[in-house]
């Protein structure tokens, strides 16, 4: 089957570099799968798990926001913060998901960044699904 380079790069660390079949993310303008041979795009990223299928094999990658260029047989994911499964903290994300939750629940107080709070919820949810799939 054919394959294409995947690398996944946040500011401190190169976080994923291998062969892999398939990827698909969530862009800006929604979810985009990326097979071989594949057009150039560049996008904005959302708050994803990055599915990558290497060997017949899937696993997700969780990302929080960055960028997704593909060019010549290459995806790049450029993101702020990158985790892979095995590397996941699942009870620091429980706990972040709680308090997430507990600020957008108080819809009245006009001290909470209701924005950040929804971004932070996504994230965690993001985390979960991910550290809970390896």
């Amino acid at each position: 089957m054919s394959t294409m380079q995947l690398d996944i790069v946040t500011p401190e660390r190169k976080v994923y570099s291998e062969q892999v079949e398939m990827v698909i993310a969530r862009a800006e303008e929604g979810d985009i799968g990326i097979l071989p041979n594949h057009a150039p795009y560049v996008s904005p990223l959302k708050v994803t798990a990055v599915k990558v299928k290497k060997d017949g094999e899937e696993f997700f990658v969780a990302v929080s926001g960055g960028f997704i260029e593909v060019r010549e047989n290459t995806v790049i994911i450029l993101a702020e913060t990158a985790e892979m499964p095995g590397e996941i903290d699942i009870e620091r994300a429980e706990s972040a998901k709680e308090r997430a939750e507990e600020r957008l629940a108080d819809r009245k107080r006009e001290d909470i960044d209701f924005k950040r709070a929804e971004i932070a919820l996504q994230k965690a949810l993001t985390r979960l699904r991910v550290g809970k799939s390896g």
